[in-house]
């Protein structure tokens, strides 16, 4: 302690104590030089300061009387925050004091902490933590649990922070979400002040004692016992701590200890205490010039006045604040800097009513547009042009000179040339048609010639590759014929939500083996787990007999990713419904994101394994000649795609850089055309694949010898090869383009020659006759001396013993991703799947290999030349997957469903204004777990995210174009048997992050404010949690009963079986009539007068199970003709009435008692 100042031990001259502002309440500052001549007067003007020597500079007051509980410098502007007893907030701006804001945070608690942040500032309370902007206006608002007190919080870093307070836990805020993520365990009575260091987070407890606590998991590490009767205050610089407090001195309870405790946190043990002659309230330490720590009392009328102070991030200002109300600015510089770097402050702007122009009523020619007037209506100004026709165009850069590229010479990346003069200086002639035809890239595909000149009728894309759409009628998807398009027993895709290019991508992942068994063995707490979602997907695909799934659940858990949004991966409806999207190109970073986000996701938290881990560790040993392939590829994902690559940069001054990564895909480079050179050469693609995977290039990178740029070779090995390699072709222009085009021209066959002969058919395509580039099966093998090769290799052969020996190994084409190019829809994008064995064998009891066609729903089998050849005019490849042969035998191939009984069990509502009061269920108990064929009834609830799309035919009639986008807001079931029968286990309000343009009230019963998780009092839950609960219904096989349960499983995009689902529509439906309301029903059989003025899910589901009940007594009395004849008359009975339900006299109270007669212990809920 010797480095710090001797005034530390000295005590203020009795002269001075007289000279101090009155509304110090006689406080006395240890350990800060005070200047007498300056303290003489309150404000000095001018200030006249000796550097060094910390003096008052400003005083003013908030609220007279009113005393101060917090002061905060703050950390990015150079405002002055103060809050006082009463919880009002104030800020005073610079070292002049001029108040910049001033606003109510709290009606009646007091404010105890303040932190600024970038956009705004957080205010504590008792019960409540909030966030203004720096004008005032409310950012969020936290509540607090009940019965919490808290005392402090502390920044752990940009967006999460620590509440600490008089109760036995520490909470955790994200301040990105707002929401609770971790409470950590303290001792009581808790934690009342908190600092943190690069080490440690230090807590201090009213009890005394001060805690060194681990910055990842919040766990004790080492404890200080600095009091024996409580902790006033403390603070850490360096390898120091210091804090000062009271002890107990017996029957006369506490006394303010006059000895600063001080601990070396090298040693962790103490040094020799500090004595001095005050009592010691608050300290900080302020280290500029020396070391020194300055301690303040506070002493009074009252033993320990409310008051705070806090230091300037400078270091230059210290601030106090009293039991007066007023707040003291000290500094050692007459122009103080609260920070080293502020940024400036914004001013509110001065009103500019007064400043208006005065008008001439009488002037023939005044604009009325001078006069401001505020809009009052909602609809769009006729100024408010469609975005479509307000995006600006640029003109397209006209191509380089070709003499210009034929003569220039490169040195690095940068090209030098003779000026050839054939254009004016400075000038630069556009011809709008020629750069039209010049296009670059395939978002605007031209017409085929074929089909524009010489036979107009003739379409260029065959017809199962064009763009597939779903063809509404007012049933919806009732009497679409699916099957036209679908003979197979696999399951299409549905195009018409967003985002839905990725379909043919989704088919590819799914008829991976390994892939299919991994997501459905996965199972995280993540909300929005890309993996999960798959995983859901897939087993819908594993039920589905041919009919059509959807991926709506996936593709919104996908567009929740951030990194999918920065990737450009979310499309706009107008993007894809224009056909602007460069689906080529998108679809290629769609896959390389999907591999690395399933990688990241399965790495996190795997379940079940999918892969036998052992064998699979062995098998990358022994043919990556490594030790190991570090953690990077411990998931399933690293194991199937990753490959080890060893990158390498050597400059020229010799120096060579090697780094080792984990790729999970290569992307394909083409080799640079001679400009001398007008054709372009025939490659190998092994050879070009071979290229591409080891990469060699010369860029300019950093040379840390030459310390500057330098040209730099960068070469690229790879140590072992991967179970399945993908690769992203990058066609993305037209020099691409003409590249493929070349390799896959059209050569002419002996076996096949034109002729006249009688009996010839022309059976003979032009796809036939071209040449297939890609080859069906590589032969890739790595040398001893690590160099990779790879070479075309007969389909039907197998290697040799000594080949295999060697290490080489076989690659079949399994996969090609192709983008369609049409003119007239926009494009689309399309798969070819070599489906393997064990997916026939589950679907159609045979074991076969076969190419298919997967174009959204449509499926078709082709041939396996088809799918590897691209005739680039309006078949481009973009993905293609190779796989290494019987890959799959050395993984677990079973499936472990891991949704188990504990989804059906209590869970913590997301709103917090939910009270068990409010609740509308009982949860299953353990006993009453759902068996094989019990009944459950059903009912959903939805919100509307997006308005149907329709257009008015000629004749009247609509055609819908697009339908509305749904989403699930409310799912109920009840108990379907049992003592408890018509008893809710499940009534979730399902929050949506998404926004909602109708909430149905009338049909739903869902009111804005239901399903945000701030306001709401309904039992709100995610998606994803009652998604599991439903799915465990559906696989432990339970009958859900229901209306309409079609729709309902749909939006909720689940697959039921059918001899699972009791539908009340068809049980009371006759051939070729119209449906029934479930209201009408419920009138006509139950005498109920049910959904009165809204729908109510609970009601709904028990009035199909007593409709259920019904159904199955008129069957018991007199077989299916009782039945008919029953619903004969229903129907008459619906007719005479217009389906509309008569008013009754006991109205909805008849309902009641009726529901209490078949549930008699509803009436106990």
């Amino acid at each position: 302690m010797g480095e710090y100042s001797p005034s530390i031990h000295g005590t203020l001259d009795a002269g001075l104590e007289s000279s101090l502002d009155p509304h110090l309440n006689s406080s006395l500052l240890q350990g800060v030089e005070l200047d007498p001549e300056a303290l003489a007067v309150t404000v000095p003007e001018p200030v006249h300061l000796m550097e060094g020597m910390f003096s008052e500079l400003h005083t003013v007051v908030s609220e007279v009387g009113i005393p101060v509980t917090a002061t905060h410098f703050d950390l990015q502007e150079e405002i002055l925050w103060m809050g006082n007893h009463r919880g009002h907030a104030t800020s005073f701006f610079g070292p002049t004091m001029g108040r910049y804001s001033s606003f109510q945070v709290h009606a009646t608690d007091d404010i105890r902490h303040i932190q600024s942040l970038e956009t705004g500032v957080l205010f504590l309370s008792k019960c409540n933590l909030k966030c203004y902007t720096r004008g005032g206006l409310v950012m969020f608002d936290y509540p607090m649990e009940e019965g919490a007190d808290m005392h402090s919080l502390l920044m752990t870093d940009n967006n999460t922070l620590l509440m600490g307070g008089l109760q036995n836990y520490v909470v955790e805020v994200d301040l990105n979400t707002v929401q609770e993520t971790q409470k950590f365990t303290v001792e009581v009575p808790g934690v009342a002040i908190m600092r943190q260091t690069s080490r440690f987070i230090f807590c201090g407890h009213t009890s005394g004692k001060v805690t060194l606590r681990d910055l990842r998991t919040f766990k004790m590490e080492h404890e200080f016992d600095a009091f024996s009767g409580s902790l006033s205050d403390f603070d850490v610089h360096g390898n120091l701590l210091a804090a000062c407090g009271f002890s107990s001195r017996g029957l006369n309870g506490l006394a303010c200890d006059r000895f600063l405790m001080v601990y070396d946190l090298r040693m962790m043990r103490a040094v020799t205490p500090l004595q001095v002659h005050v009592d010691p309230l608050f300290l900080r330490f302020i280290p500029t010039y020396t070391s020194r720590l300055a301690i303040i009392s506070q002493t009074g009328t009252v033993l320990f006045c409310q008051c705070h102070f806090d230091v300037s991030s400078s270091k230059q200002a210290l601030a106090f604040g009293d039991s007066g109300g007023c707040v003291h600015l000290w500094s050692d510089a007459p122009e103080v800097s609260f920070n080293d770097y502020s940024r400036e402050t914004e001013f509110a702007l001065p009103c500019l009513v007064d400043t208006l122009p005065q008008l001439d009523w009488n002037h023939d020619l005044l604009p009325l547009s001078l006069i401001p007037v505020p809009l009052t209506s909602t609809e769009p100004l006729l100024s408010d042009w469609p975005t479509a026709l307000a995006t600006p165009s640029p003109r397209r850069a006209p191509p380089v000179d070709p003499e210009i590229l034929r003569t220039m010479k490169t040195v690095g990346f940068i090209g030098y040339a003779a000026n050839p003069r054939t254009r004016p200086r400075n000038q630069v002639p556009y011809k709008i048609k020629d750069v039209e035809l010049d296009y670059d890239n395939y978002n605007q595909v031209p017409e085929s010639p074929i089909g524009r000149d010489e036979e107009p009728h003739l379409y260029m894309v065959p017809k199962k590759y064009r763009k597939v759409t779903i063809k509404y009628s007012k049933l919806g998807l009732e009497d679409f014929d699916f099957k036209h398009y679908n003979r197979t027993l696999f399951a299409g895709l549905e195009p018409h939500i967003p985002n839905a290019y990725c379909n043919c991508m989704i088919q590819v992942l799914y008829f991976l083996e390994p892939i299919r068994c991994l997501v459905q063995n996965h199972l995280c707490q993540k909300e929005f787990c890309l993996a999960c979602e798959l995983g859901f997907l897939f087993h819908m695909l594993d039920l589905s007999r041919g009919d059509p799934c959807q991926a709506s659940n996936f593709l919104r858990a996908f567009r929740t990713i951030p990194e999918a949004s920065a990737l450009g991966l979310i499309l706009a409806d107008s993007d894809e419904q224009t056909g602007k999207a460069r689906l080529g190109r998108l679809i290629q970073s769609w896959n390389r994101f999907i591999l690395t986000q399933l990688h990241q996701e399965t790495q996190e938290q795997e379940g079940p394994q999918a892969y036998r881990g052992g064998n699979v560790t062995m098998y990358f040993i022994v043919n990556c000649s490594c030790s190991s392939l570090g953690s990077s590829s411990e998931s399933a994902i690293g194991k199937l795609f990753g490959c080890e690559v060893e990158n390498s940069s050597l400059c020229r001054c010799g120096k060579e850089t090697v780094r080792s990564t984990l790729t999970l895909l290569f992307t394909m480079h083409y080799p640079e055309q001679n400009s001398q050179e007008k054709t372009i050469k025939e490659y190998d693609f092994a050879e070009i694949l071979k290229k591409s995977i080891c990469l060699e290039q010369s860029t300019q990178a950093w040379c840390e010898n030459c310390e500057k740029y330098q040209p730099t070779v960068q070469t690229r090995n790879i140590r072992c090869l991967p179970d399945v390699l993908v690769i992203n072709c990058e066609v993305n222009s037209a020099k691409e383009a003409e590249f493929w085009k070349v390799q896959a021209e059209v050569k002419p066959c002996k076996k096949k020659q034109w002729n006249l002969m009688e009996g010839f058919t022309f059976d003979t395509r032009a796809e036939d006759l071209r040449h297939v580039w890609i080859p069906l099966t590589l032969k890739m093998s790595i040398s001893k001396s690590q160099g990779l090769e790879i070479s075309s290799w007969p389909e039907g052969e197998e290697l040799s013993a000594a080949e295999e020996a060697e290490g080489a190994s076989l690659y079949d084409l399994v996969v090609t991703v192709p983008h369609i190019l049409d003119a007239r829809t926009g494009g689309n994008l399309v798969a070819h799947i070599k489906v393997g064995e064990t997916y026939h064998q589950r679907k159609e009891g045979v074991t076969h290999q076969q190419w298919y066609l997967f174009n959204d729903f449509l499926i078709e089998p082709i041939d396996k030349t088809e799918a590897a050849q691209f005739d680039v005019s309006w078949k481009v490849p973009a993905i293609l997957y190779y796989a290494k042969r019987n890959y799959h035998t050395k993984y677990d191939l079973r499936i472990k469903n891991p949704i188990d009984a504990s989804v059906l069990l209590t869970e913590a509502s997301l709103a917090r204004k939910q009270r068990k009061s409010h609740a509308t269920f009982i949860p299953l108990m353990v006993s009453e777990m759902p068996q094989a064929g019990d009944l459950v009834g059903l009912d959903a609830e939805f919100v509307t995210l997006n308005q149907e799309e329709a257009e008015l035919r000629s004749d009247g009639t609509k055609s819908t174009i697009k339908p509305s986008q749904m989403s699930v807001a409310r799912i109920t079931c009840v108990r379907g048997q049992g003592p408890n029968e018509g008893v809710p286990f499940i009534d979730d309000y399902i929050s949506t992050q998404e926004q909602v343009v109708d909430y149905l009230t009338q049909y739903s019963g869902i009111k804005p404010g239901d399903l945000d998780a701030k306001i709401s009092s309904k039992h709100l839950t995610t998606l994803k949690s009652t998604y599991l609960k439903l799915r465990f219904l559906i696989d432990t096989g339970v009958r859900f009963v229901g209306h309409g349960l079609q729709k309902d499983f749909r939006v909720i995009n689940l697959l039921v079986l059918k001899d699972q689902v009791i539908d009340t529509v068809y049980l009371f439906h006759l051939p070729r009539k119209r449906m029934i309301s479930l209201r009408f029903l419920a009138w006509y059989f139950l005498d109920l007068n049910i959904q009165g003025e809204t729908h109510d899910s609970i009601e709904d589901a028990r009035t199909a199970l007593q409709l259920y009940r019904k159904y199955l007594e008129l069957s018991r009395g007199g077989g299916n003709d009782e039945v008919r004849k029953v619903l004969k008359g229903l129907y008459e009975k619906g007719r005479q009435l217009d389906w509309k339900v008569p008013d009754s006299d006991t109205g909805d109270g008849q309902g009641s008692l009726k529901t209490a007669a078949v549930f008699p212990s509803v009436m106990g809920l």
